[in-house]
């Protein structure tokens, strides 16, 4: 063999090396990354992922938890259009979207513009706005049932001092047509104080040489927020749209503590009827289907207001 063969050889099974370590080089790197991914990943996998993939399966099944699980087909589906608890329930809970969400963006809102002037105190007011956020569930809904209770509660009693009639005042939580309401309210005062915060930082951003154009243009106050800061906080806007959203149509802590479900089905919503399906009718099959009806109306309306935004930009 001549030496100039011996020298190809050579620099060619160098080349090989190199190019061996480079690839272990970049396996080790992803083993390394894939270890710190590792252990957050196994617990989303057995804690979420698991039960949400059983949960799909289990929407198919019939099982009381005890018992051996069997195939139902599509059972539990056709189940929901002869359930009046899950028909109210699926209505309830669009008409506390339909409400809570535009009416928690705006007080949202309302209040960031106010709390973003320089006005005396303002760092307290912030906190005391943002405090029934962060305050616990139990002791905020045991307070809120006491001022309104319908025979003794403040706010009735201020009610008849401005002068309605003793029998037009409101029963809120134990009035079939009031309760909704009461549950309503309660989230209002509940979520805005921390969308207040996302619309602040929101309002840290909006660009201030547009207010001084339209400064020098002579629009009014209500003209620059209207052409000026509400374009500006889109982005804002759609996030806290999604997650209010969300947060809606999966509402049960304030249902179970303010009303439980009642009077009647005038509060009952979808997650407190899978919680009643589940745990006190054990019927875990329908439960999982009633979540599984929940999760695609979650998805579809997230999707429309992707859509919507898109559009929008």
């Amino acid at each position: 063999m001549a030496v100039s063969d011996l020298k190809l050889d050579g620099a060619s099974g160098r080349k090989k090396r190199r190019v061996l370590s480079k690839k272990q080089q970049k396996i080790r790197s992803y083993l390394v990354a894939y270890s710190f991914i590792a252990p957050n990943f196994l617990g989303f996998a057995i804690f979420t992922l698991g039960p949400i993939l059983f949960a799909f399966a289990l929407a198919f099944m019939h099982w009381d938890g005890s018992n051996p699980i069997e195939f139902a087909g599509l059972d539990n589906f056709f189940k929901l259009f002869s359930d009046r608890a899950f028909i109210a329930a699926f209505w309830n809970t669009i008409i506390y979207t339909a409400f809570s969400v535009p009416l928690t963006m705006a007080c949202s809102l309302g209040l960031a513009l106010l709390l973003n002037k320089k006005i005396f105190g303002r760092d307290f007011f912030r906190a005391a706005m943002f405090f029934p956020y962060v305050a616990s569930l139990v002791a905020t809904a045991v307070i809120w049932n006491m001022l309104f209770n319908p025979e003794m509660g403040p706010v009735n009693m201020l009610l008849y001092l401005l002068g309605v009639d003793p029998s037009h005042l409101p029963g809120w939580a134990a009035d079939k047509d009031w309760a909704m309401v009461t549950v309503i309210l309660f989230g209002i005062w509940k979520q805005a104080g921390y969308f207040m915060v996302i619309y602040l930082a929101g309002l840290q951003g909006v660009n201030r040489e547009l207010y001084e154009a339209a400064d020098l243009d002579g629009a009014n106050s209500w003209q620059k927020f209207w052409n000026v800061t509400l374009p500006q906080l889109m982005p804002t806007t759609f996030f806290v749209s999604v997650m209010l959203t969300i947060n809606s149509f999966k509402v049960f802590d304030q249902v179970y503590m303010i009303t439980q479900g009642g009077p009647g089905t005038s509060t009952l919503v979808l997650v407190y009827h899978i919680y009643n399906e589940a745990f006190i009718s054990w019927d875990l099959g329908y439960s999982s289907m009633v979540a599984l009806v929940l999760f695609a109306l979650v998805l579809l309306v997230t999707l429309v207001q992707f859509r919507y935004s898109r559009n929008m930009d």
